[in-house]
């Protein structure tokens, strides 16, 4: 895994669009992304899903040979959203980016490859792409039925209560931070 600041030049999403300015895993976890490397080692992947609570997982492989309509879809993917759960996401092959909103509505680039999983709170502005390989194979964690419902960013998606919870647990952490241990 590997973060930094989104450098906001035109061009096709998939390229690294690689600011030069890195984030450290710290800040991250200020916004409430959590991170793991287990290459591997699904047995550390079984353990986080008990302890979370998520009971279903599938897997989806993303390429233009196993999605139908790959372009579309990787563009649908890349559109600013959230989610009312938790996003678990476990790279089994390839690799993409995720790209978060920080506190300052800043795109945060994050570089996933094989091994890497990142929890993503509910509520938390996102989006993803595949890199130039047009690949990734993905394990997706659900606490019910898998379900990847998006909302798109607009003022009724800015007022849902998951947003707002959000936004309250990630500035009372962030504010509890010193001004010159900050991060973000």
């Amino acid at each position: 895994m590997r973060a930094y600041y989104y450098d906001n030049v035109p061009g096709d999403q998939r390229l690294p669009h690689d600011s030069g300015r890195t984030i450290a895993p710290a800040a991250l976890s200020d916004l409430g992304i959590k991170h793991h490397h287990f290459p591997d080692d699904l047995d550390s992947v079984n353990a986080i899903a008990r302890e979370r609570s998520y009971k279903n997982r599938d897997e989806i492989e993303i390429s233009p040979s196993t999605l139908p309509n790959y372009e579309e879809k990787v563009k649908t993917f890349f559109d600013e959203h959230l989610h009312e759960d938790e996003e678990i996401r476990y790279i089994l092959a390839g690799g993409g980016y995720f790209d978060v909103r920080n506190k300052g509505d800043e795109w945060v680039r994050i570089r996933l490859e094989r091994g890497d999983l990142m929890i993503m709170p509910a509520g938390i502005y996102h989006r993803f792409t595949t890199d130039e390989q047009n690949y990734t194979k993905a394990m997706r964690l659900f606490k019910e039925d898998p379900k990847w419902t998006p909302l798109k960013r607009g003022g009724e998606t800015d007022g849902n209560h998951f947003r707002k919870e959000y936004l309250t647990g990630r500035d009372a952490a962030l504010d509890s931070i010193p001004d010159a241990q900050r991060m973000t």
